[in-house]
């Protein structure tokens, strides 16, 4: 069974974004690419390109929206896309190098625009498994 993952789930007219992994890191890590597979094929995205995050919270749910979503104004101001993601957290302070390039829309045909991450269906719990499971929905 494969451990670390993420996985899209529906919701309204909105998409949720879910990563499950045997750490709190690697599960926003997963959370991470779900929201890029929203957008594209990750499979399109090179990882040419770090760019270096951080962000905190008063905790872990609110840490994942921030996160999120400063990985969403990052996209919009370096007009990038993210394929991979190195995530370290340290008491509710997360920081994170997130490799990608630039976007080209015959390359990576973006399906839509993702606004924000939400406080809709936002859970960040360890499971009786002993995997993260770290979820919310993003705007889209």
């Amino acid at each position: 069974m494969q451990t670390r993952h993420w996985e899209h789930f529906e919701h309204d007219a909105d998409i949720g974004v879910r990563g499950i992994a045997p750490s709190l890191a690697e599960a926003f890590e997963q959370t991470a690419l779900a929201m890029t597979a929203v957008i594209t094929d990750l499979d399109c995205v090179a990882a040419d390109i770090d760019v270096a995050i951080a962000c905190a919270a008063s905790d872990k749910e609110i840490l994942l929206v921030d996160w999120l979503n400063s990985l969403i104004y990052e996209m919009a101001i370096r007009k990038m896309l993210f394929r991979r993601f190195k995530v370290t957290i340290e008491d509710e302070k997360l920081t994170a190098t997130a490799s990608g390039e630039a976007i080209d829309i015959r390359k990576h045909q973006p399906a839509v625009e993702v606004k924000g991450a939400t406080y809709t269906e936002l859970k960040v719990v360890q499971q009786p498994n002993g995997l993260w499971l770290a979820q919310c929905v993003v705007d889209v």
